[in-house]
């Protein structure tokens, strides 16, 4: 069933409004003033910021110039380093600065769009005598770069209390934004867009089947999340998506299990690399049935692959799902069989650029949507619009 043509014109009825740029018209001396910060300690413990300097348009990716207060310095190398078509990712050490330091960035021939830090668009300064120039203030409070990856990650948080019973993020690989390895090998456009279908799938399945609500009532949480393209700090490949559990509020719960569930070059499902704390890492491919369990023992739900690239999910009572793709093809559209009765379509559509993610669910047999979601947010940090 094809569900996707309509995605394109709601994609355009969604985009009312949008995030503002956040830049500032700063006077004096240089157009731009020191911020009042903390005063460092005799021998301060080293702390960290993330930034990413955006282009206002993509090109060919090139290095900017960054010009920093006494004291404060880039790290060096390529995980804390890293340009791409659409932007330049860096990381600065220095004493700790919760009001944040005054950074001036030089990018010749290059004009800058917006400068991130964690989840926001820092306010600018644009110097008035040379268009390439921008300043502003950064705070450095991280206690190390990985503390500091919210930089740099751009997802989407569609379910964010564990209490709920399913935490659930979504990624947005923009292939403007691929870092390596993802920058060096054809862009993967139909792992993107599948792993996003997979995760609207499942969700669905562990609403109806009652294993969110019973791991709510237990204190547990089920965790649905994708893979990134623009994270040199980590290189997450290849294209997969987990259906994790967790038995307890956080994700260092005893005996957690978190599938790495594989996906090829037409979305199939191939390989699920299934990580047990305190066991390391368990293999499955098609037909070996990887079982869940809680910190107890108790079985909770078992995933099996399909020889055609599809997934079966069983939980110890109750119907078995079976996430499928009618021509094998995951990046369109998936179809979920409840019992061997076909039961709902699902289909995504995730617009990066203009920062819109549209899912429309059907009932099978149904010509009309039977549910269209609309999810905005800023394209550059993830962050929803409705927070």
């Amino acid at each position: 069933m094809r569900i996707r043509r309509s995605l394109s014109t709601l994609l355009v009825a969604a985009l009312i409004g949008g995030f503002g740029t956040g830049v500032l018209n700063l006077t004096g001396p240089g157009g731009f003033g020191t911020p009042a910060s903390a005063a460092p300690d005799d021998k301060p413990a080293p702390h960290y910021a993330g930034v990413r300097i955006v282009r206002a348009v993509p090109g060919p990716p090139s290095t900017p110039r960054f010009s920093l207060p006494p004291g404060y310095t880039l790290v060096a190398g390529g995980r804390h380093q890293a340009a791409s078509r659409a932007e330049f990712t860096a990381f600065v050490k220095g004493p700790r600065a919760e009001r944040g330091v005054p950074v001036t960035v030089h990018w010749p021939d290059v004009y800058v769009g917006s400068v991130i830090a964690t989840d926001t668009r820092l306010p600018l300064h644009r110097h008035t005598d040379d268009p390439h120039r921008v300043s502003f203030v950064l705070p450095v409070v991280s206690s190390s770069p990985d503390a500091n990856q919210a930089t740099i990650q751009v997802w989407s948080v569609l379910s964010r209390s564990t209490a709920s019973g399913l935490h659930w993020r979504v990624e947005h690989n923009d292939p403007d934004r691929a870092t390596s390895p993802w920058a060096d090998v054809p862009w993967p456009a139909v792992q993107s867009a599948a792993v996003v279908n997979w995760m609207v799938a499942a969700e669905a399945v562990l609403r109806d089947s009652g294993l969110i609500a019973e791991a709510r009532r237990r204190g547990h949480f089920f965790s649905l999340m994708g893979f990134e393209t623009n994270n040199p700090l980590h290189p997450d490949n290849p294209p997969h998506w987990h259906l994790a559990y967790y038995p307890g509020r956080d994700r260092s719960a005893p005996r957690a299990h978190v599938p790495h569930l594989w996906v090829d070059e037409r979305g199939r499902t191939f390989y699920n690399g299934m990580d047990v704390q305190g066991q390391g890492r368990h293999a499955f491919r098609a037909g070996e049935p990887a079982r869940i369990h809680d910190a107890d023992g108790d079985l909770v739900l078992t995933l099996t692959i399909r020889a055609d690239g599809g997934l079966d999910l069983t939980a110890p009572s109750g119907p078995r799902y079976s996430i499928v793709a009618a021509d094998g093809d995951f990046g369109d559209d998936v179809e979920v069989v409840r019992d061997g009765v076909p039961w709902r379509s699902f289909a995504s559509r995730d617009d990066v650029k203009l920062g819109v993610l549209v899912v429309q669910v059907r009932e099978s047999g149904s010509t009309a949507p039977h549910r269209t979601t609309i999810h905005r947010y800023d394209a550059l940090t993830g962050v929803l619009a409705d927070g």
